[in-house]
């Protein structure tokens, strides 16, 4: 994704949520000149800011960087979110044990 992206998409949340770039720069602790280039495509947040931005406008960094991740790795990711949400409780406590000891087992 370029710089260009990001920064659209980062406007497009920040005034959705009725935040003015002076407000989400005060949220994230920085300068509002520096988040007006991030959203202008000619700065590109640190990893620090980026999650700072991502946290003040309750939005999961997936959908700011949807351009850059895979179709693979997003429609995985939503594969087993969604399985994840329509199993009972009991069900979600086995497949959490399952995948503990899958872990467990390939890290020994």
């Amino acid at each position: 994704m370029g710089q260009n992206q990001l920064g659209k998409r980062i406007n497009a949340v920040r005034k959705d949520r009725g935040l003015t770039s002076d407000k989400l720069s005060e949220l994230c602790n920085i300068n509002a000149t520096y988040l007006r280039q991030i959203e202008g495509g000619t700065k590109m947040p640190s990893l620090p800011v980026f999650i700072d931005i991502c946290k003040a406008l309750r939005i999961s960094p997936d959908y700011l960087l949807q351009d850059e991740l895979t179709e693979n790795e997003i429609s995985t990711i939503r594969e087993v979110e969604k399985l994840w949400k329509d199993a009972p409780p009991q069900k979600q406590e086995l497949v959490l044990t399952m995948i503990k000891a899958v872990l467990e087992h390939t890290e020994q």
